[in-house]
């Protein structure tokens, strides 16, 4: 039997665009194909994998690497420029053993560049829309929007921000967190470092520190000490 977190791990960035709109910070989502391709039918952030073009003649490490597929991607599904200087590291997501595409995805903050017109790749997408993270939360909860566990987690966190000054600021205060994300085998949960349970299934249920996502049922409940 292959052990399944043994897999080797692809690469791939994603990027969160941030405006500030008339009722506060908004961010860009796009929405997959129902039918095709990865995270089908989700409402997702501009991304995808590094290509080997974008390690460039002299390997760049791979943050780097990840900065220009950053902006290649941005450009390719969206039409919108961003600059691999304006991109701030925010989180590195590593999946969890299950998945079905192990792919660990550097993500970043960027503010929305002032000029340009949102075209988007006609093959890869079907719509998006600017949306205030509490709203794409609470489209979430009530069944009208398809989110996935790390856009969820990233949304969750910019309903703290009051405009894109905010979350930029903090972003580049903060150190990048690196998320290995494991799921429960009892019940839908995932867990992350720092969860009471995160190396024992059996302490699921006692009192402790957590840092999880309960994806059982909408709501989610997300829950970190």
């Amino acid at each position: 039997m292959v052990d399944e977190a043994s897999r080797p791990l692809g690469v791939a960035a994603t990027v969160v665009l941030l405006r500030d709109g008339a009722a506060g910070l908004e961010v860009l989502l796009l929405e997959r194909p129902r039918s095709r391709g990865s995270f089908a039918g989700a409402w997702v952030f501009p991304g995808g994998a590094l290509d080997p073009e974008d390690y460039g003649a002299v390997e760049l490490d791979e943050e780097d690497a990840a900065r220009r597929a950053a902006v290649r991607e941005t450009r390719e599904e969206t039409a919108l420029e961003v600059a691999d200087n304006e991109l701030i590291p925010v989180a590195v997501w590593s999946p969890p053993a299950q998945a079905p595409k192990r792919m660990r995805t550097w993500f970043y903050y960027a503010a929305a560049p002032a000029a340009g017109v949102l075209t988007l790749a006609a093959d890869e997408l079907i719509d998006f829309r600017w949306i205030r993270p509490a709203d794409a939360l609470d489209a979430h909860s009530a069944g009208k929007l398809e989110l996935i566990p790390p856009t969820w987690v990233t949304l969750e966190g910019l309903t703290k921000a009051r405009n894109t000054f905010d979350a930029l600021n903090w972003a580049k205060s903060t150190p990048v967190e690196h998320r290995h994300t494991r799921i429960a085998s009892t019940r839908s949960t995932l867990l992350w470092e720092g969860d009471v349970a995160y190396l024992d299934d059996t302490l699921l249920d006692m009192e402790g520190a957590r840092h999880r996502l309960e994806i059982s049922d909408l709501p989610w409940l997300y829950l970190k000490s």
